[in-house]
């Protein structure tokens, strides 16, 4: 009776060895076929399908890349061009605008000199017959020139600074010295003037030098 009770519990713990041995290799089988799948999966991305195109790590095909790249070539090259072009043409508008300043300046000038010559012409009749002329009427022709002259510079806004007597004004006069006066209200006066002064409109032309009571 006893023996056979050995024998029964010896069957029973050799049929669960083999059940834990067949659940050892069905585990394993499992896991070789997990590591084969992966290993093909792998391998389908590293080797691309016949037909498809090849792509690059950021997951961009190198055709794509190619065509974008050349595009890119292709707009840089214009904005060269476009560059070079705009670099010309204000070449040239340097070159146009200096010389235009320039016939601008030339065509002032002879405007200005034209406007001149019939005082030029006066003077020369006025020195034609000086050594012949009566004096009066000598100064009266050098009066009628220089009135000429004037009235000329007027009609181009040039008129002469006021300084006789008038405060002395940095903006207008340069005091040449200071001369000591006895009469209070002449101290800080123009009490000379030395070169008369001009100014077209509110811009001076050149400052009347005198001398300033002190």
């Amino acid at each position: 009776m006893e023996n056979d009770n050995i024998q029964e519990e010896k069957k029973m713990e050799d049929a669960t060895e083999n059940v834990e041995n067949k659940d050892v290799e069905v585990e394993e089988a499992a896991e070789t076929k997990v590591d084969e799948t992966a290993a093909e999966e792998k391998k389908a991305e590293a080797e691309p399908e016949h037909g498809k195109k090849k792509k690059s790590r950021f997951g961009f095909s190198d055709r794509k890349l190619k065509d974008e790249l050349a595009e890119s070539n292709r707009k840089l090259e214009e904005l060269q061009d476009k560059y070079m072009r705009q670099v010309a043409e204000f070449s040239n508008f340097k070159k146009r605008t200096a010389k235009e300043k320039l016939e601008l300046r030339e065509s002032v000038k002879a405007s200005m000199l034209h406007d001149f010559l019939p005082v030029i012409d006066d003077i020369d009749r006025a020195m034609e017959h000086l050594e012949t002329a009566d004096m009066e009427a000598t100064k009266e022709g050098v009066k009628l020139i220089y009135q000429k002259f004037m009235d000329y510079l007027r009609s181009q806004d040039l008129t002469e600074i006021q300084a006789m007597g008038e405060d002395f004004n940095t903006d207008f006069h340069e005091a040449v010295t200071q001369f000591p006066v006895e009469d209070e209200s002449k101290k800080g006066k123009v009490i000379d003037v030395i070169q008369k002064g001009y100014k077209i409109n509110d811009k001076v032309v050149r400052y009347s030098k005198v001398v300033v009571g002190q």
